[in-house]
């Protein structure tokens, strides 16, 4: 609150209703925002309580794109927070689920290949004149590739986050608050290992492992720029409905690893656990949507459905 401003009772509300959301381990990144947002609309109406009206006002605002998912979020922070409401002001006025009608449509990802991650790579090195910054830019780019973590899993690893005699770094700080263990190549941990030299001689009480030329954090929307540019540069993705982006990354990763099973003929179906572990989902159901069908993959499945007709009677 600016100036010291008491809180009004709804902020008050709010307030505790994110922290005993969050204290049961829901981040609500996304619907703390709506739901700040959805607060001031409430004061600046002058409402006191939530009803029907101002949750169809700020769902429906017509300066939303009504296509996008937006009025659908929304939607549903506020169902969540009016019904934590209920048990204090019995005024409140609870919207139904289903308010918003919004059918999400999946993004087929970009797979990047061998050639198009050394055309990135390269074009992010050229992109600066600091051979340390150049570094960092190719090192986290090629962790990502080979690991399929998340970004934010990536930039938040500290170097005490890593063993390099086991060759397994650890990621804290999860999508679902629960650490897992990575286990990689001697090569990755060796471009991980000249890297850390690299960033110790000017910054040696920097905690993270990438860190800025003023040995900062990497920022997330920073990378993020610098990554697009590069994917623009080198040419890739000229299909407008298929742009690449950074998460494109792990879904190449988990495709690869999925082909390279086949290739080996190994039970893909028992190893899929494996990578669910791998990447950090807590069920492999939640794996299935990286698998995106490429020929090759179509190929392997039809090949195993021959066969399983093969053997029934």
């Amino acid at each position: 609150m600016a100036g010291g401003d008491p809180m009004s009772p709804l902020e008050t509300a709010l307030s505790d209703y994110l922290q005993l959301r969050r204290g049961l381990g829901h981040q609500l990144d996304d619907a703390g925002r709506q739901l700040a947002r959805f607060v001031v609309y409430l004061n600046e109406i002058g409402a006191e309580t939530v009803t029907m009206d101002a949750v169809l006002g700020f769902v429906f605002d017509p300066g939303l794109n009504p296509v996008s998912i937006t009025p659908s979020r929304r939607a549903t922070a506020v169902r969540g927070f009016a019904r934590y409401l209920a048990g204090i002001d019995a005024a409140t006025e609870i919207p139904p689920a289903g308010l918003v009608s919004y059918r999400a449509r999946r993004r087929t990802p970009h797979l990047f290949s061998d050639d198009d991650v050394a055309a990135v790579v390269r074009h992010a090195r050229a992109s600066t004149p600091f051979p340390f910054r150049a570094e960092t830019l190719t090192t986290l780019i090629g962790l990502l590739v080979v690991t399929g973590m998340r970004v934010g899993e990536a930039l938040r690893l500290e170097v005490g986050d890593i063993d390099w005699d086991n060759a397994v770094i650890l990621v804290r700080n999860t999508k679902f608050h629960k650490g897992r263990d990575v286990p990689v190549s001697a090569s990755t941990i060796e471009a991980l290992n000249a890297y850390a030299a690299h960033r110790d001689r000017p910054r040696q009480s920097a905690p993270r492992l990438f860190v800025s030329l003023t040995g900062t954090p990497v920022i997330y929307t920073n990378f993020g720029t610098t990554f697009r540019d590069a994917v623009t540069a080198a040419g890739i993705g000229h299909d407008p409905a298929v742009r690449p982006r950074i998460h494109d990354l792990r879904h190449s990763f988990a495709v690869r690893t999925l082909l390279g099973w086949h290739r080996s003929g190994l039970d893909v179906e028992a190893l899929l656990p494996r990578l669910s572990t791998y990447l950090g989902h807590r069920e492999p159901r939640f794996t299935y949507c990286y698998l995106t069908a490429t020929p090759e993959l179509f190929g392997y499945a039809a090949a195993r459905l021959d066969a399983a007709g093969a053997v029934t009677p």
